[in-house]
């Protein structure tokens, strides 16, 4: 179906007013349709919504990719309407324990999709460059209340995480003034700390998809 096509569709089926140039920069990833257009769009393409996400990471194209209004989706999560659409709409996942299991289990979230949909990767980011610049035992419980983990598992990768650091700083010290910024390699490790503890828990057995 051409841009035209496309744009017939959503304004003979679902009364939108959208341009053949609109749908265009959709396709080229230049601008993304609402919720309301997304499901429109599907139903013109005869598709699912989750289909035309190329990977989800929010809490809203995770709950359109599985077909679940808000309302649908908050009554599934003990939680109210309003409350979990400001969340949605910030990007700030403040629902309790219990909330947050239910939440994951209604999407089927991995640990790494669920802190990410959440708005918790630098959280998790900053409990991470605490371990490995200090005592990561500090930060073992810290973790483990964010992640699913067994606690002997997660304080193998915090150990593990915090040798991996230590080693690059010594490296880098033993360079002396054959390097010119003795610190880039520490400062690029912890930019990316988070990527290095989830393929520390792939590299260890963890279970699949984190």
């Amino acid at each position: 179906m051409a841009p035209g096509h496309v744009a017939y569709g959503l304004r003979a089926q679902y009364g939108m007013q959208v341009t053949p140039e609109t749908v265009t920069a959709w396709e080229r990833g230049l601008a993304a349709p609402d919720a309301r257009e997304l499901t429109a769009l599907a139903g013109v393409l005869w598709c699912s919504p989750g289909e035309l996400l190329a990977a989800a990471t929010t809490l809203r194209e995770h709950r359109i990719a599985r077909g679940l209004p808000p309302d649908e989706l908050a009554r599934l999560v003990g939680m109210d309407t309003f409350a979990y659409l400001r969340m949605e709409e910030s990007g700030r996942w403040r629902g309790n324990e219990r909330q947050t299991a239910a939440l994951s289990g209604v999407l089927g979230l991995t640990p790494r999709e669920l802190l990410s949909a959440t708005g918790r990767d630098e959280d998790l980011a900053e409990l991470l460059r605490g371990a490995v610049t200090s005592r990561w035992q500090a930060y073992v419980r810290p973790v483990g209340k964010m992640l699913p983990l067994d606690r002997d598992h997660l304080q193998d990768l915090l150990q593990q995480l915090h040798a991996d650091y230590q080693s690059r700083m010594v490296a880098t010290l033993s360079w002396g003034a054959a390097s010119q910024d003795t610190g880039e390699a520490g400062r690029e490790f912890l930019a990316r700390i988070v990527d290095h503890f989830w393929d520390l828990a792939h590299g260890q057995g963890s279970p699949r998809g984190y």
